[in-house]
């Protein structure tokens, strides 16, 4: 049975993790007005809040499963920015590493902090027309490409690189390498500007004739299967994980935008009776019950995604409903609550309208809402992608 009640011990964590992210915004504005920047490795605060690890320990038999506690963490941690009081150990290509990789490989990179780079200028959700390519020359593959988007990819110490080693084969010649930095022909060329999440590290990448050893074939299966998508199904699963925990911090902004509308209100001398009927609220009443609705709505879809994860269950489809309600709270409920609050929601001496720009591209990166529709409808009409496309 489906149980979401939290531990104290939990409960502790992810009020302290809130604690972390209200001592996070002070620093938000600076690093959305100096994107150019990166925020240091620990802020200031980070002394006053001792490791998330060495602070409460996770006790197994009485605490939230672990996938589960991660989108709860999600939702949390938007209480502050796009960054952490200290810079996380491992970045979105660890999750690939563990998903695809070899138990060599794991033990080899395990301890190194890799971005993932698939997104190019020319290929943004179908992943099938990735240009960049990996060539076989005798113990070396040679990659050439650019990507670009790529999430903590000027702090990460190397990155998981999608590569095609058959065009022809479309998703089944796709590979995941890994590829150090330092290596010869691989080179950061920019950190992104972008509309939200300024703080947020993505960066560009080039690769020209860049060689590496040939085991650093993610998984090491260098096969190209003539039916079916051979590898890139396996790789695809890395983000059963990393969707919904996209979709939890759409919901945490979402949340964080709610909660400074009622606040906001409260000064003013509004305050909102839940409990009125729904033919007594006034319009800002019933915009409010809607918009706390809609994100309970899609902190829920998050959580299963997760439990079906913990389980072992498959979670494809519940990943991507995830990701395509958090999302869209990540937007609409920012949007209303600066509706609501007119022009003190729209000015720069508070967060909300930097929430807003966030949300966005909350809705964008992971997998876009569009995109997570087309592989929810797929699953419901039991479409392939060519029928549904």
């Amino acid at each position: 049975m489906v149980d979401f009640r939290l531990s104290t011990n939990d409960t502790e964590i992810l009020e302290q993790v809130r604690r972390e992210g209200l001592a996070v915004r002070k620093h938000a504005r600076y690093f959305d007005d100096h994107e150019e920047e990166l925020p240091p490795e620990k802020l200031p605060e980070a002394d006053s809040f001792p490791p998330l690890n060495e602070r409460v320990m996770r006790r197994p038999a009485d605490d939230t499963p672990a996938a589960t506690f991660q989108m709860l963490l999600g939702m949390a941690r938007q209480w502050g920015d796009a960054f952490p009081l200290r810079q996380p150990p491992v970045a979105l290509g660890n999750a690939a590493l563990q998903a695809a990789g070899t138990p060599e490989q794991k033990t080899r990179w395990g301890s190194t902090v890799l971005s993932m780079a698939i997104t190019e200028p020319g290929c943004g959700s179908d992943s099938k027309a990735i240009k960049t390519t990996a060539r076989l020359d005798g113990d070396d593959w040679v990659i050439n490409g650019e990507k670009i988007f790529v999430t903590t990819g000027i702090r990460a110490q190397g990155v998981v690189v999608w590569a095609t080693i058959d065009a022809q084969r479309g998703r089944a010649g796709i590979k995941s390498f890994v590829v150090m930095k330092g290596t010869p022909g691989f080179e950061v060329t920019r950190k992104e500007k972008k509309l939200g999440i300024r703080a947020s590290d993505t960066a560009a990448l080039s690769f020209t004739d860049c060689r590496i050893p040939r085991d650093h074939l993610l998984g090491g299966d260098e096969t190209v299967p003539r039916q079916g998508s051979g590898g890139f199904r396996g790789v695809m699963k890395t983000f059963n994980m990393t969707r919904p925990a996209v979709g939890a911090i759409g919901v945490g902004k979402a949340r964080a935008s709610l909660d400074f509308a009622e606040e906001a209100l409260e000064k003013e001398g509004v305050k909102v009776d839940w409990e009125r009927s729904r033919y007594a609220r006034s319009a800002i009443e019933a915009k409010l019950v809607q918009m706390q609705a809609d994100a309970e709505a899609a902190s829920l879809t998050c959580l299963r995604a997760g439990w079906l994860a913990d389980t072992g269950e498959e979670n494809n489809v519940e990943a991507s409903i995830a990701k395509a309600k958090g999302g869209e709270v990540s937007r609409t409920v920012p949007q209303g609550c600066i509706e609501i609050l007119g022009a003190m929601g729209a000015s720069r001496e508070h967060l909300l309208e930097k929430w807003l720009r966030d949300g966005r591209i909350t809705d964008i990166y992971e997998g876009t809402g569009q995109i997570q529709r087309l592989i929810i409808a797929r699953a419901i009409f039991g479409y392939s992608s060519e029928e549904l496309g």
